[in-house]
């Protein structure tokens, strides 16, 4: 007996009664988990579960997989398109046929009126591949903006920079199954357990069958921190100073893989002479790491058999992102931990298929890691489309991160928002909705009527959800898999793929370029566009069908190879043979200094600001915002604060506080941890108007990506029932 209880009622798990089961992958993070959605006699959808058969997640799911069919038919949902003259008008209904000729007309009168590149595009990493694909060509190929960025601008630039900067190309070198095979893992700046449920359940069972030390990089005692053999609670912004004197003490110490350097690296000589004003007796007052332990580290990491490093947000979204990559390769490539079972730099992607976003929208080039830049590239696409190549730009033209402040200065009028929501998401989000003001013309694409970018749209197009289209995502591994399409669109919402097909038909170039009625003639294109000699993006072998019998299949995957080995598995990681994309076919060994140009802890703003994500949302909450069983669990925006620092301040656990940067101010409530240090506060990036209109947001110069990790705030008290009623408010979404 419980607490006195005689008869007690049994556990009973209801008969959901399925009477199908249909295939579909993940929509929330980059992990890539296959799940199967049942539905009963009527088609109604009445459950899911994670693909037992699926290589990935092995019939797993997080809470938000397991809930994702409550998306469906969530609040808030768009039914029709909606068109008003200025933001502060009230939202007529309209047809779909006006709101596409509304946009369309204003989209040349602004390019005739101040010349093509005036229009931008803002797109996401939420859309399926061969919606990424469509999209480029209309924006590249139609339209014709050379303003035209994904938002993954704001989580994955760095790791994309960063990876062509040493390899030549963009593409993850490694793979889940390294956890298997590595003998030492090191993360940087990710919390597996709650930003990527699935892969820390992978790294774990590896860890359960043979033990490897599990090193941690992170200011914060975050879940995976917890688990670490050695945790480095290093000063943020400072990883390349570590890595530095990681690679002083590996090279001073003669550790290094010199065979393998000779062999398949270029620029060694520079790095060791760089490293050497990094002795871990300077570095450890730069990166708050003692000199022993970075010793310790560095020879443990050098002498394993094989070693991996993986990072997420924490490397990522810094000034120095780019470099922090580019310092991950070269420990790698130094210690000869590329290419081989359990030796990678291995990016952990943020949004379900931001891959998909850098294969194959044309983002910051051309379909299938092709060049602006490159006049052949430019030549071959220009010919498989069937325009002229002058038709496109010569160079990339401005990052998302760009964009918003050439609105303030005038030079863009007019913007399309496709799935992404920057009046949270960006930093320094005052400013961003001053810019939004400016516009002439803003039209809003997404799945949510109400999602805040909304409040400043001229024209809002109701998109599908999910399953309730078809096309492909790419993982983090470079798996492709295919998302079913189970349910017809929820009202009058259209899939994304519909929409940039009708909008094409409205501009000249869109009689002549073809763009296939459904997204399977899509992915036929991509697969022949994929193809080429040392090309790794090939997807040639691929089709709808094998990816399904598969459940994935990663990317290289050429006819070729299907043809000779009758297998559904593609190339689990690149660059075995040591050959890489660069002109020579070495990697570059990049010398990185260190610049400390972070917004730092000051007697007026004496704490440093972190943010991150919590396991039971997922980026802006568009979604998880809307589903009670993620939300339940953190409705409302939170701090956490060391407790030593709030007993000097006069603070109480789960009272509210006003927190004030140089840009803004937000108001939180506050949880008592020892997870943070004294001088650091932690708050979740998902919530609007908080920790976004705090942060700095200065761009690393080579992936132009905000440092959202590094600035600093100072902590004030609030009139407490103020504050409970705001509270009260947002908990209303």
């Amino acid at each position: 007996m419980l607490f006195g209880r005689k008869n007690r009622k049994p556990i009973a798990i209801p008969s959901k009664k399925v009477e199908e089961w249909k295939y579909t992958t993940c929509n929330y993070c980059s992990t890539g988990c296959s799940i199967e959605i049942g539905l009963d006699k009527n088609k109604k959808i009445v459950t899911s579960r994670g693909h037992a058969g699926a290589d990935v997640n092995r019939g797993k799911l997080c809470i938000k997989g397991l809930l994702e069919t409550e998306l469906f038919e969530s609040p808030g949902r768009g039914t029709e398109p909606l068109i008003r003259n200025k933001h502060y008008d009230k939202f007529e209904k309209t047809t779909w046929d006006n709101a596409l000729d509304v946009t369309s007309d204003k989209i040349k009168s602004i390019q005739k009126t101040y010349g093509r590149d005036a229009f931008a595009i803002i797109s996401t990493g939420q859309l399926l591949t061969e919606e990424f694909y469509t999209l480029g060509k209309l924006a590249r190929g139609c339209i014709g903006t050379n303003n035209y960025d994904g938002n993954t601008t704001l989580c994955m630039a760095s790791a994309v920079s960063g990876y062509k900067r040493s390899f030549g190309s963009d593409g993850p070198p490694g793979c889940y199954d390294d956890f298997e095979h590595t003998h030492c893992f090191m993360a940087f700046g990710s919390n597996l357990p709650e930003q990527h449920p699935i892969i820390y359940w992978r790294l774990k069972e590896a860890l359960e069958k043979r033990k490897f030390p599990l090193i941690v990089v992170d200011p914060r005692v975050t879940m995976l921190a917890q688990f670490a053999d050695i945790h480095l609670p290093i000063t943020p912004g400072t990883d390349c100073v570590l890595i530095n004197a990681m690679m002083h003490v590996i090279i001073n110490e003669g550790l290094q893989d010199q065979s393998y350097i000779d062999a398949h690296t270029q620029g060694f000589e520079e790095v060791k002479a760089l490293v050497q004003d990094y002795d871990p007796k300077s570095a450890q007052h730069i990166c708050g790491i003692d000199e022993d332990t970075i010793r310790t580290v560095a020879r443990i990491y050098a002498k394993a058999p094989a070693a991996m490093s993986i990072w997420t947000m924490g490397i990522n979204q810094s000034t120095h992102g780019s470099d922090g990559v580019a310092n991950i390769n070269n420990l790698n490539l130094i210690t000869g931990n590329i290419g081989k079972p359990g030796g990678t730099s291995l990016s952990i992607t943020g949004q379900c298929n931001a891959m998909g976003t850098r294969e194959w929208s044309s983002c910051s080039g051309l379909p299938g890691y092709r060049y602006l830049e490159n006049a052949d590239d430019r030549q071959e696409i220009a010919d498989f489309w069937g325009i002229d190549p002058e038709f496109f730009p010569k160079k990339r033209g401005l990052a998302e991160t760009d964009i918003f402040p050439a609105i303030e200065t005038g030079e863009i009028k007019g913007l399309w928002i496709v799935a992404t929501n920057p009046m949270t998401s960006m930093p320094n989000t005052p400013r961003i909705r001053k810019a939004l003001e400016k516009l002439d013309f803003l039209v809003v694409q997404d799945v949510y009527e109400d999602v805040e970018m909304n409040q400043y749209s001229h024209v809002y197009f109701p998109a599908s959800v999910w399953a309730e289209k078809e096309g492909c995502h790419t993982n983090t591994e470079r798996r492709v898999n295919l998302i079913s399409n189970v349910i017809e669109p929820y009202a009058n919402s259209k899939p994304d793929f519909w929409i940039f097909n009708q909008m094409a038909k409205r501009f000249d170039n869109g009689n002549i370029i073809h763009f296939p009625d459904h997204a399977e003639g899509a992915f036929d294109e991509m697969k022949q566009l994929s193809k080429g000699k040392d090309r790794t993006l090939d997807i040639s072998g691929m089709s709808y069908e094998k990816i399904i019998k598969a459940r994935g299949i990663q990317w290289p995957y050429r006819e070729q190879t299907d043809e000779a080995t009758e297998t559904l598995k593609g190339d689990p990681r690149l660059y075995t043979d040591g050959k890489f994309q660069t002109k020579s076919g070495k990697a570059n060994l990049l010398p990185i200094n260190f610049y400390n140009n972070n917004e730092q802890p000051c007697q007026d703003y004496p704490f440093w600001l972190n943010s991150g994500r919590v396991v039971e949302h997922f980026h802006t909450r568009t979604r998880t915002g809307k589903i009670g069983n993620c939300n339940k669990f953190s409705p409302t925006p939170y701090m956490e604060m060391n407790p030593d620092a709030a007993l000097e301040l006069g603070i109480n656990h789960q009272s509210y506080v006003r927190l004030t940067s140089r840009r803004g101010d937000a108001v939180v409530m506050v949880q008592l941890t020892q997870r943070v240090p004294r001088n650091m506060v932690f708050i979740p990036f998902h919530f609007h108007d908080c920790v976004n209109r705090l942060t700095l947001g200065l761009l690393d110069p080579h992936s132009r990506q905000p440092a959202f990790k590094q600035g600093s705030v100072r902590i004030e008290t609030v009139d407490q029932d103020e504050a409970a009623r705001l509270n009260v408010e947002r908990r209303a979404f």
